[in-house]
C-alpha cells in the first residue's frame, strides 16, 4: 500500500487494516490504529509506521481511545519466510526477552548487527524496540486486568528493573503505571476486582475480518487428547482448555467459542483466561494460543484470492474467515502428527510431566521431547532430532530447512510432514503430495484444503444454535 491509499484506509476508518500498519499524528504526538474513530487528522499531518515499535521509536505515545497496541498481529509475519519474517515471530514468542539479541541472531544465523538493519529497514524498528513495544502491552494487560503489586508487573513484563519498567510506560502511554491501571475499562476493572489469585488472567484475543470460530473448535475437539486437553459445551458455546510447556514453567490456558456475528465482518475476539505458575510466560502463551487459533491471519485477502477460483468460490461464500489452525506446541504438534491421537493418549499417561495443580481433566503437560528420545522407531529419531537441536520447530525456523530434516528422519512419510508443515511450522501455502492443489491458490493453499475438508461436514445453523441455546 502506499501513503495515499493507508490515508484513505484511516479517513474511512478502515479495520481491516488494523494491525497491518498504524499512523501517527505530529501535532498531537499520538499513533492510532486505521479505525481510530477519533476526528481524522489532516494528511500533511500523518506519518505512517510499519509496527507499533516504529511509532514509538519515533517519539509517539499510544492512544488511549483505540489503545493501538492491542490489535491483531500482521498476517505479513506468519506468510513470509525470510529473515525479518522468522525474526518478528520469534520475537514475538519472546525470545529477546530470554535470550537477548545476540540469542535471536544466533537462531537467525545471522549476527547481530544484520539482523537490526534488516528489521530497522523492513519494519523501523530494531529487536530490542520491537521487544520493548511488547514488554509495554504486556504490562498493561496485567496492570489492568490483575491486582498484582506494580514491581511484580514490571518483571513478569519482562523489564529488567522497576525503573525501566516505569520509564517505557511514561514513554509508551503517557502515564504512570498507576494512573494506568486507574484508567481501565469498566470490563477490565471489574474483572481485575472479582479476580481471586487462583483465577487466572482474563484477555481479550483480536482478530480482523469475520471468525469461522466453528470449524476451529471442530478440529480442536476432533484432535483432543486427554490429560492435556478438553473441549466442553455445545456447539457454538463450548470451551477449549489445555496444558502449555512454557518457557519458564506451566500454564493451562481455556478460551471460550464465539457464535458468528454478522455484524463483526471487521473483526472481534476470542474470550480466554490463562493461568501460569510464572507470569513471565504470558507474553510467550499469548502467542502460542494466537498461532493455534490462527489469529493474526488476514481473511480478506485469502477470500479474495480463494474467492476467485470456480470451484472454491461457494465454499469461501459459505464460510468467510475460515482459518487454518497452527499449534501451540509445535514439537508436541509433530509427535502428534506421526502417532495419532491414540498413541499420544499412551504417551501422556507414560512420559507426560504431572502438573502440580490438576485442574479437573488437565492432569499432564506433553511430554517434550528428551523424555521420548530413547523410543525405538521413527519416533525416537523425531525425538532426538528435536532434543539436539537438529531439527528446529519454532516460531523462527526455515520452514524449507525443517522439511528437508523431517524428511530424512527414517521412516517419515511425506504427507506427515505436510501435516507438520501447516501446523507446527504454520506455514499458509503447503500443498500434501498426491492431492490436486492447483497453483492459482497460492499463497493460500493451506486455507483451500480446510475450505474443501469443512465443506464435507454440515454444521449447524447460527439460528439453530440460538434456538438451543434458549
Amino acid at each position: 500500500m502506499d501513503e495515499e491509499t493507508r490515508y484513505g484506509a484511516v479517513r474511512s476508518r478502515d479495520a481491516r487494516f488494523d494491525g497491518e500498519f498504524f499512523f501517527a499524528v505530529e501535532t498531537t504526538g499520538i499513533y492510532c490504529r486505521p479505525s481510530c474513530p477519533a476526528v481524522t487528522p489532516k494528511r500533511e499531518n500523518v506519518r505512517f509506521y510499519a509496527t507499533a515499535a516504529a511509532a514509538q521509536s519515533s517519539g509517539f505515545r499510544a492512544c488511549r481511545r483505540c489503545r493501538p497496541d492491542a490489535v491483531p498481529g500482521s498476517a505479513e509475519w506468519n506468510l513470509r519466510a525470510d529473515v525479518v519474517g522468522r525474526a518478528m515471530r520469534m520475537i514475538g514468542d519472546g525470545v529477546v526477552d530470554r535470550e537477548g539479541v545476540a540469542g535471536l541472531a544466533v537462531r537467525l544465523g545471522y549476527s547481530a548487527r544484520q539482523v537490526q538493519r534488516q528489521l530497522i529497514a523492513e519494519v523501523g524498528a530494531g529487536p530490542v524496540a520491537l521487544a520493548r513495544a511488547q514488554r509495554a502491552h504486556t504490562a498493561r494487560v496485567l496492570l489492568q486486568t490483575t491486582e498484582l503489586p506494580i514491581t511484580e508487573i514490571a518483571f513478569a513484563a519482562g523489564f529488567a528493573s522497576v525503573r525501566q519498567f516505569n520509564d517505557t510506560i511514561r514513554t509508551v502511554y503517557a502515564s504512570t503505571p498507576t494512573e494506568l491501571r486507574a484508567a481501565a475499562p469498566r470490563r477490565a476493572a471489574a474483572s481485575r476486582r472479582a479476580a481471586t489469585p487462583s483465577a487466572g488472567i482474563p484477555l481479550r484475543l483480536a482478530y480482523r475480518g469475520p471468525y469461522q470460530a466453528g470449524a476451529v473448535f471442530d478440529l480442536l475437539a476432533a484432535e483432543t487428547v486427554a490429560g492435556v486437553e478438553e473441549v466442553t459445551g455445545d456447539a457454538g458455546f463450548r470451551t477449549y482448555r489445555r496444558t502449555l510447556r512454557l518457557p519458564y514453567g506451566t500454564g493451562i490456558v481455556a478460551v471460550g467459542e464465539r457464535l458468528p456475528d454478522a455484524s463483526a465482518h471487521a473483526g472481534g475476539w476470542l474470550d480466554a483466561r490463562l493461568h501460569l505458575t510464572d507470569l513471565r510466560d504470558l507474553t510467550t502463551a499469548v502467542q502460542r494460543l494466537r498461532r493455534l487459533l490462527d489469529l493474526d491471519s488476514d481473511p480478506y485477502a485469502v477470500d479474495e484470492r480463494l474467492g476467485a477460483d470456480d470451484r472454491l468460490a461457494p465454499l469461501v461464500a459459505a464460510r468467510p474467515g475460515l482459518r487454518s489452525p497452527g499449534a501451540a506446541d509445535p514439537e508436541e504438534l509433530a509427535v502428534r502428527a506421526l502417532l495419532g491421537r491414540d498413541e499420544a493418549e499412551r504417551l501422556v499417561r507414560a512420559y507426560g510431566k504431572l502438573l502440580d495443580a490438576p485442574c479437573g481433566t488437565l492432569t499432564h503437560v506433553f511430554p517434550e521431547p528428551a523424555a521420548l528420545a530413547q523410543t525405538p522407531g521413527t519416533l525416537g529419531a523425531l525425538a532426538t532430532a528435536l532434543a539436539d537441536g537438529t531439527l528446529r520447530l519454532d516460531p523462527g525456523a526455515d520452514r524449507e530447512e525443517a522439511q528437508t530434516a523431517l524428511l530424512a528422519l527414517p521412516g517419515m512419510d511425506p504427507r506427515t510432514v505436510a501435516v507438520i508443515r501447516t501446523r507446527a511450522l504454520g506455514d499458509p501455502d503447503v500443498a500434501p503430495p498426491d492431492e490436486d492443489v492447483p497453483d492459482t491458490w497460492r499463497p493460500w493453499r493451506s486455507y483451500a484444503l480446510h475450505h474443501l475438508r469443512a465443506a464435507a461436514h454440515t454444521p449447524p445453523t447460527t439460528s439453530e444454535l440460538e434456538e438451543h441455546r434458549s
